[in-house]
């Protein structure tokens, strides 16, 4: 059976009525506890280890160093609670990093960048896409990063790229980091895209060439999974755009050109997702025609035989009539001749008719 869960974009109930800055998490309740882990590095060199509680990564404030907290599961608001006490973090901000579902946005601060946004991953094995927020809240010299779960992310080549030292990443700063972190994300969203272009060509090739009656609940599957999609890249586009204009001193001027090369990547996935949408819509109105089409085809012949049985009838009826004075009677040849004779001229006459008029 196909699924789309849609409570992922949706607000849950459980936060009816509750005052602002109330931490509620709104997500699937995970099994495994939460893990801390903590990169810190510059261009001489890189410490990277496992936080053993939240304490262990106060001291990354006012280091000169950049530093990296990641957060992998945020189901414990207690330890959600206590980084956002330490590092000063408005409560709507923690409300906001426990509550699954918001929207890609940046907000900016005095001190700090808020940014969340969605982190989609394609799974071969069942084609569903899964979905993962992930906040960032950016500092001078510090990147925390909040992940909804815990197994696995898109950010391996970042750290394999910290730990290696090559390329730009360990001689920049922290916002540099942050942009890595979001181009990982929205290049997985390429990756998607061309899963779903090769799913929409193999169900163009079902439409034309099969009859398989799962063939319209998986076009309807993969219009969701695009709707998806749409509603992760559309509002990323534009706070990529408003982080782009942005004038936080966050975001060195060596970092914007980056900044502008990833606007550009996001337009390019909104041009190619509604695209995929145009075909997807096309194709299930070629579906519905081509029903129809072989419906009509019945139709069609199931009329021809109504209309070639109705003049038999007919004749079968007046043969059929109980009266003693009837010419055709005294015949010897009436049965084999007048009545079938009849029939078979009927027959060959209408079929004569129906094919010189193209109706089959």
């Amino acid at each position: 059976m196909i699924k789309f869960d849609l409570s992922l974009f949706y607000p849950k109930s459980q936060k009816t009525g509750l005052p602002p800055g109330t931490m509620v998490y709104t997500g699937n309740q995970p099994q495994k506890p939460v893990k801390i882990t903590v990169i810190d590095y510059d261009e001489n060199g890189i410490t990277e280890r496992t936080a053993e509680s939240t304490e262990d990564c106060f001291a990354f404030k006012e280091t000169t160093t950049r530093t990296w907290i990641n957060v992998d599961g945020v189901n414990d608001i207690s330890i959600v609670e206590k980084l956002g006490h330490a590092y000063q973090l408005h409560p709507l901000i923690l409300e906001d990093i426990v509550h699954i579902g918001q929207r890609p946005k940046m907000e900016e601060y005095d001190s700090y960048v808020y940014l969340v946004l969605k982190m989609l991953q394609f799974n071969p094995a069942d084609g569903q896409i899964e979905v993962e927020q992930v906040s960032l809240v950016l500092f001078p010299h510090c990147l925390i990063t909040f992940q909804e779960d815990k197994e696995g992310d898109v950010f391996e080549q970042v750290r394999q790229r910290i730990r290696s030292g090559k390329g730009r990443i360990r001689k920049m700063g922290c916002d540099y980091l942050a942009y890595a972190l979001i181009d990982a994300i929205v290049d997985h969203y390429f990756i998607i895209l061309e899963a779903m272009g090769e799913k929409i060509e193999h169900l163009e090739g079902e439409i034309l060439y099969a009859t398989d009656k799962q063939t319209l609940p998986k076009l309807h599957h993969t219009r969701h999974q695009l709707s998806l999609l749409r509603k992760s890249v559309w509002p990323l586009r534009e706070m990529i755009g408003v982080l782009e204009r942005s004038e936080s001193p966050l975001f060195k001027k060596a970092t914007r050109p980056f900044l502008r090369d990833l606007y550009d990547h996001t337009i390019q996935i909104v041009d190619t997702i509604e695209s995929f949408r145009e075909v997807v819509s096309g194709m299930l109105d070629l579906n519905l025609s081509m029903l129809s089409t072989r419906m009509n085809e019945v139709m069609k012949v199931l009329t021809i035989i109504a209309t070639i049985f109705i003049p038999l009838g007919f004749v079968a009826g007046v043969f059929g009539m109980n009266f003693d004075h009837m010419p055709e009677l005294a015949w010897r040849w009436a049965y084999p001749v007048g009545f079938w004779g009849l029939i078979v001229l009927l027959i060959l006459g209408m079929l004569y008719v129906f094919r010189r008029n193209k109706w089959f």
